[in-house]
């Protein structure tokens, strides 16, 4: 009996109140888009299947109608257990209407739960989100009054506490890939990552779930060699072919980013992107390349001669593209939470691509490499952060945002150095002449007294012993066991009126407070 059907009948084996995972990353990485629509499309025709559980360990969509936002329907979703938000503001608006369960877990834990789930092991016991909002001392990952439930408990073991986050059975994984075989082995050979896509069918499987891949082509028996199948098909119950499946939503495909690439065509791709990146660095000046100048600092001063790094998004997106265009990448191992390795990390809607990848591991080993201490040194962007060192990045303005990959990169980097502007609405600068000056003071301040949700503790942070770095165009500030001290001003800013008068709460103030350097604020 054949596996392969269409995406219509693949949806119809989703019964009310199922419990779906589901995988991808923003820009269409990785996601079963054909399949996601085929729900869509059942629901908006027959109004089932209803009142589903779902699950996703990174952002999914295109904040229009893709990915998360195919299952924004009041009445199809009754609980959502996401990684990141951002990507559909329909899911977010039912959160914020209380029309929806809306909980969040921290990406990799996300991941590796799956696995664990999928082992039929009693849940994921893990030190990554102790005393933030997954801690149910600060929340239990619960971000609306209708959800009601700690999606963790905390534990002892050996004296020192844990997190133990709760498995429940996963009904169906919708997973995505490049090719089955006729058996029903399913390859990623054309994939620009992997994602948790095994360990989300692993969960499927052994919780007595079906499992569900998409996939662009079908292949004859015995095409695919046995170190080319990444989920056997003994796991596999039904296969969608979608000849139409592209890399991102508007990248049909592109060998760089599936690291397809060798020899003399890899080398010109590389050129390629260097050249690119170094066009890039022309672009306008401004406050956020200033402080990545500045962060880029910190990336050399590691002990590592050669550290391993990760980049988030926002401003450390510009660290990424700062060190491309220098050609410093060889001085670095370069990591992404999605699994990929060295290359041109990409940007915007393209998060989580990287041309010409070195290497591509699935995510949660990644995730794994980093909740271990592997990780050097992280730059981060922040949403707000307060005198305790605490950072927020998951619930901004009241809506649900969610961390990613950050808890898992943050909790455990040797070094972290969190990157953004010191305000926000209304702010207006000037610089690119060495100095900086404060023309207009924005209305929103970023540095307050307590941060609304704790996405990254600072306390924590201590008994860890990390060294922390908050970096503004205004002012840097580092974390202290008696406070957050500010240890370094913008040349041109006035420390009361632009720095100090402009935060919730009074800093430590170094000693020998230093001036930045000025090559930072000068346009060439």
């Amino acid at each position: 009996m054949t596996k392969f059907m269409t995406a219509a009948q693949a949806a119809n084996l989703i019964q009310d109140n199922d419990t779906i995972g589901l995988m991808g990353g923003g820009g269409g990485l990785m996601e079963a888009t054909h399949l996601f629509e085929a729900v869509q499309a059942r629901f908006l025709s027959t109004q089932t299947p209803r009142h589903l559980t779902v699950m996703h360990a990174l952002g999914i969509g295109d904040k229009k109608t893709k990915g998360m936002n195919c299952f924004a329907h009041e009445g199809l979703v009754k609980r959502v257990i996401g990684g990141h938000w951002v990507w559909s503001p329909a899911m977010q608006q039912l959160a914020l209407d209380e029309k929806i369960e809306a909980y969040i877990l921290p990406g990799g834990v996300s991941s590796q739960l799956m696995r664990e789930i999928g082992a039929g092991r009693p849940g994921l016991f893990t030190h990554v989100g102790l005393g933030t909002v997954c801690d149910p001392r600060q929340g239990g990952g619960k971000m609306n009054a209708t959800a009601k439930d700690d999606l963790a408990e905390v534990v002892t073991m050996d004296g020192r506490e844990y997190l133990r986050y709760k498995p429940f059975p996963i009904h169906i994984a919708l997973v995505r890939a490049s090719s089955a075989d006729e058996d029903g082995n399913i390859s990623f050979e054309h994939e620009a990552a992997n994602l948790d896509a095994q360990s989300l069918a692993l969960a499927a499987r052994n919780s007595g779930g079906k499992v569900i891949v998409q996939v662009k082509e079908r292949l004859p028996h015995g095409a695919l060699k046995a170190r080319e199948v990444r989920i056997p098909a003994a796991w596999v119950d039904a296969i969608v072919v979608d000849p139409h499946q592209t890399t991102s939503y508007d990248i049909p495909f592109h060998p760089a980013f599936s690291g397809e690439l060798t020899g003399d065509a890899r080398l010109q791709s590389e050129a390629e992107d260097h050249a690119a990146e170094k066009a890039a660095a022309g672009d306008a000046f401004s406050e956020r390349q200033a402080v990545a100048r500045r962060a880029a600092v910190e990336l050399f001063n590691s002990p590592k001669a050669r550290p391993v790094v990760n980049y988030g998004v926002g401003v450390p997106d510009a660290v990424a593209k700062l060190i491309a265009a220098r050609g410093e990448q060889h001085r670095i191992y370069q990591t992404i939470e999605h699994g990929t390795y060295g290359g041109t990390l990409m940007d915007g809607v393209l998060f989580g691509y990287a041309r010409n990848a070195s290497a591509m591991l699935d995510a949660a080993t990644q995730f794994d490499f980093y909740a271990g201490g592997g990780l050097d040194i992280a730059f981060l962007g922040f949403g707000e952060f307060d005198e305790q060192g605490n950072v927020n990045v998951s619930k901004l303005g009241g809506l649900t945002v969610g961390p990613g990959g950050f808890i898992d990169i943050a909790q455990n980097a040797k070094k972290v150095v969190f990157c953004g502007t010191l305000a926000a609405k209304g702010v207006k600068l000037q610089t690119g002449d060495g100095q900086l000056r404060v023309l207009q003071q924005g209305s929103v301040k970023k540095l307050v007294k307590a941060v609304d949700q704790i996405t990254y503790s600072g306390p924590q942070g201590l008994v860890r012993g990390q060294e922390v770095l908050y970096l503004t165009e205004r002012a840097s500030f580092r974390l202290t066991v008696n406070g957050i001290e500010l240890f370094e001003l913008a040349p041109g800013v006035d420390l009361q009126r632009d720095v100090l008068d402009q935060m919730d709460f009074v800093p430590l103030v170094a000693a020998d407070l230093a001036v930045m350097d000025s090559s930072h604020f000068r346009s060439v």
